[in-house]
């Protein structure tokens, strides 16, 4: 355990350490997983001087509280997040998207998130951590992964590599959330086994967001799609952002921790730019599907890596 870190008051409801992911071992059964969100990753980073990849906490819904045991810390928090930081003396109100220094004793509450799913928590120097396989991310329904696989619990230690010695904290001011509810995609691989009324019923209806989502797949309610064909197919790899549609119609968009392999039919595919955007949207809300072209898809992938590179730039002292 390295020599400064912190106590877990209250672990939250599914906090644990992300990065990118898992590459090439799909063929043996291990998914991706990685973060949801990443841009709000590499923002989180970006404000404590890490290199992007560096592994951070992903928290849904209500994150952890935490208790800086020994060390000086600096943090950032990224997302639509309700947090405090505390003393013995005083509490303040944190803001997310600017880093803070954490001393002794001080407690960091990451109460909510707000109108959103997911937000993050990095700080500098990283997590005193274990990899699998080359990646810092945890897979908790597989058991595998950072934390032995698990998620942050109640008064777990967990430790972090650097003593920060930060004067100056980072502030970046990211454009307001106009997020709509447009979703695109482009076809997927069995897009010929739906006839044409359906598929402009699948692009002209909304779906609602069930309560059967999380980073494995978001299932879809409202609108029951139909094969024309078989709604059970030959089992072939799959990947993030597949849309599959089982027999009962309900379309299942596969996330971060999606199986390996599947043999439902896939209507169509969630480019990667709106993978963040759909995991944010909380349950209930309502949503529409717009096809693009592959081309375009990749526009939209680079001009988002435009803009990271200028937001980073952005970053000021305060």
């Amino acid at each position: 355990m390295s020599n400064y870190s912190f106590k877990v008051i209250r672990g939250g409801i599914h906090s644990t350490f992300q990065d990118t992911g898992f590459e090439n071992l799909q063929h043996l059964g291990i998914t991706t997983g990685g973060v949801i969100d990443n841009n709000l990753f590499k923002i989180a980073n970006k404000l404590v001087n890490n290199s992007l990849n560096t592994p951070v906490i992903e928290f849904a819904y209500q994150g952890p509280k935490f208790k800086l045991l020994n060390g000086t810390a600096h943090i950032s928090i990224t997302g639509n997040v309700h947090f405090t930081i505390s003393n013995q003396n005083s509490s303040i109100i944190g803001v997310p998207f600017r880093s803070y220094v954490l001393k002794k004793n001080d407690t960091i509450d990451i109460i909510a998130t707000k109108s959103s799913c997911y937000g993050y928590l990095a700080i500098e120097g990283g997590y005193d951590i274990k990899d699998y396989k080359g990646s810092f991310s945890t897979l908790v329904k597989s058991s595998i992964g950072s934390n032995n696989g698990s998620k942050i619990y109640e008064n777990q230690l967990i430790g972090f590599n650097k003593q920060s010695k930060c004067k100056k904290m980072n502030s970046v001011s990211v454009p307001g959330n106009i997020q709509n509810n447009i979703i695109k995609v482009i076809e997927g691989p069995q897009f010929s086994f739906f006839d044409h009324k359906i598929i402009n019923q699948f692009f002209t209806q909304s779906f609602k967001i069930s309560n059967i989502s999380d980073k494995m797949g978001i299932r879809l309610i409202g609108n029951k799609i139909k094969s024309l064909k078989s709604h059970n197919i030959q089992s072939e790899g799959i990947i993030k952002g597949s849309i599959q549609i089982p027999a009962d119609g309900n379309p299942i968009i596969l996330m971060s921790e999606h199986p390996t392999i599947g043999g439902y039919p896939k209507i169509a595919t969630v480019i990667l730019n709106d993978i963040s955007k759909l995991g944010q949207i909380i349950p209930g809300k309502d949503i529409f599907f717009k096809k693009i072209s592959i081309q375009d898809a990749e526009k939209i992938y680079y001009k988002n890596e435009k803009n990271l590179n200028d937001l980073f730039k952005s970053i000021k002292f305060i």
